[in-house]
């Protein structure tokens, strides 16, 4: 199954430049946890979640409307291409324990958002139904999510 058939279209996305009570509306508004951040066009250079806007929020001494969305978010995009075989996607946010990826194109510009509530309810128990996302695959990508990171002291005594 490839990420286009089961991805979010036409996601709503922020403009660098727009603050952090603009990307509360957005996302209030539009029932979302994330946004994807764009310049020129509908390149992604960015992201931010409904956690960025309210822990910066609450960590400054400043209206959020005086906070820019650039100020606050996540740099670094891991993303898919909507041609990309579901497997790939799930491996992403395995890897990088994320629960919603940006889809872009070649071109570097937004398609769609792929979370885990798409591929959940795109998940099917019968392994045996060709094309579908297991259900195993889908709990395997939620443990590697919502694995609690070792703390640093018994990292180091294990190794």
């Amino acid at each position: 199954m490839k990420v286009k058939e089961v991805m979010t279209p036409n996601a709503k996305a922020i403009w660098l430049t727009e603050s952090l009570a603009d990307a509360a509306k957005l996302m209030w508004e539009n029932d979302c946890g994330v946004l994807p951040i764009i310049k020129d066009g509908r390149k992604v250079i960015g992201l931010i979640t409904d956690r960025d806007v309210c822990m910066a929020a609450a960590m400054r001494d400043t209206h959020p409307s005086a906070i820019s969305v650039e100020e606050v978010m996540t740099g670094q995009v891991y993303a898919v291409n909507p041609e990309d075989n579901i497997d790939q996607a799930l491996q992403v946010m395995q890897q990088h324990r994320i629960r919603r990826l940006p889809v872009i194109n070649p071109e570097g510009e937004l398609e769609g958002v792929l979370s885990m509530n798409d591929i959940v309810l795109h998940a099917a128990q019968d392994a045996e139904v060709e094309d579908t996302i297991e259900y195993g695959d889908v709990v395997k990508t939620y443990q590697a999510i919502c694995q609690h990171p070792r703390p640093a002291a018994a990292a180091s005594a294990s190794a």
